[in-house]
């Protein structure tokens, strides 16, 4: 069995090479060794363990278990107890893991997603061939066709084709197909306001409703709804409607309608109406 090459050697650095160093170093070599980029043989195979040097050289505890027992650490049956300090690194069998990131958070080494390594290197455009991001196109869609899903046809690099919207998705949704990403651009309705997969909206009351509680007709993303409005209601108050906002983009679940209660007061008063409010007004 071949005897697996020295991570320091593979980054070209020191053991007492600071994160930074580590970082620089790894971007030097991912970049020289990419197989788009490097098309001797072998390269692929070099880029793998380039990474594979960085994720253990990059995380403190991997580093320092490595400086101790060296490819050891990792191995299935490694250190004289079948696992290494971590559990078979992650609990898996064999050893090593594929680098990983996430598009919102931080990877190992405290940068985020690799992919913009080489886009920073490439004027913005990713090396990574079939690994490559894929293609991003927005997708505009009404307010209505967010809540309740819709089927549109697109064209995507000069083909048409259909494609089903799934109920629920927002401004900024991602929808992944097999070769590209649509990103959900959705109008804002003037009725309604949206908040997660909750709805609210507001409505107007007299000074009169207010005070002795009325009925009335709501309208919701699923129609209108009665609801009743108890006597003394303040302005302000917000009334739950369970289960009328938004269907989950899971399918499973529904949010909530809120209707904030809005106390409309008449610019101008008759005669009478004025009259009445004084005398109402003396018996408080």
């Amino acid at each position: 069995m071949a005897t697996k090459e020295d991570y320091y050697q593979i980054l070209g650095v020191s053991k007492n090479a600071s994160a930074d160093e580590l970082k620089k170093a790894y971007r030097t070599m991912a970049r020289k060794h990419h197989p788009d980029v490097d098309k001797s043989p072998g390269a692929e195979a070099k880029f793998k363990e380039i990474n594979e040097a960085y994720q253990v050289l990059s995380d403190p505890q991997k580093k320092a278990a490595y400086d101790q027992y060296g490819h050891a650490a990792f191995e299935q049956g490694g250190m004289g107890a079948g696992q290494g300090p971590f559990g078979g690194f992650g609990g898996q069998q064999g050893g090593y893991q594929t680098y990983s990131w996430s598009s919102g958070g931080q990877g190992a080494g405290g940068f985020a997603d690799p992919f913009d390594i080489f886009e920073a290197f490439f004027g913005g455009q990713s090396p990574f061939g079939r690994q490559a991001r894929l293609p991003r196109y927005m997708i505009n869609l009404t307010f209505e066709e967010a809540i309740r899903g819709v089927q549109k046809e697109i064209e995507i690099e000069g083909k048409r084709q259909k494609i089903k919207i799934p109920a629920g998705v927002d401004d900024g949704t991602e929808i992944k197909f097999s070769n590209f990403v649509l990103v959900c651009q959705v109008k804002q309705s003037n009725k309604f306001q949206r908040r997660g997969y909750d709805i609210i909206s507001e409505h107007e009351i007299s000074f009169s409703q207010a005070a002795l509680g009325a009925i009335a007709q709501i309208e919701t993303v699923e129609g209108p709804v009665k609801i009743r409005i108890p006597a003394g209601t303040q302005p302000g108050t917000q009334i739950r409607l369970r289960g009328k906002g938004i269907k989950h983009i899971s399918g499973h679940g529904q949010g909530d309608h809120y209707v904030i209660i809005r106390l409309h007061i008449p610019t101008k008063l008759s005669r009478d109406q004025k009259r009445l409010l004084e005398e109402l007004e003396d018996l408080t």
